[in-house]
This record gives structure tokens, C-alpha cells and sequence, in this order.
């Protein structure tokens, strides 16, 4: 338990630190990302981000897991 907690702070803290190139190729603004603006607030919802993030997740932890 111990070393997937590690895993998964380092994992954080290297998306972290890949946040503005990770913002230059767009990931986080794609076609699909719900974002609503109104007068005084916006309202951003990056769905389709979330399930490229989670696909691409799962084929890693597939392929290390055999």
C-alpha cells in the first residue's frame, strides 16, 4: 500500500511540474471540454480531457501489470 501511495504522489507531482507543457499541446482545451462563461464567473469542465487522461491510464497500467 505504501509504495503505490508513493507512486501516485510522485505521479502527481510530475504532472505537476509538466502542467505548462501539457497546456501547450492543448490538453485540457479539447473539443468536447464544457466551458461556460458568464458576466463575473466561468464555469470549465474538461470532460473529454478526463476521459483521454483515463484511457490512456488504463492501457499503461494494463501493459505493466502482465
Amino acid at each position: 500500500m505504501q509504495r503505490i501511495l508513493i507512486t501516485l504522489g510522485l505521479v502527481i507531482a510530475g504532472v505537476g511540474v509538466l502542467y505548462p507543457y501539457l497546456k501547450q499541446i492543448g490538453l485540457g482545451h479539447l473539443p468536447g471540454d464544457i466551458i461556460l462563461k458568464g458576466e463575473n464567473s466561468t464555469f470549465y469542465f474538461p470532460i473529454v480531457s478526463c476521459l483521454a487522461i483515463s484511457l490512456l491510464l488504463t492501457v499503461v497500467f494494463n501493459l505493466l501489470s502482465k
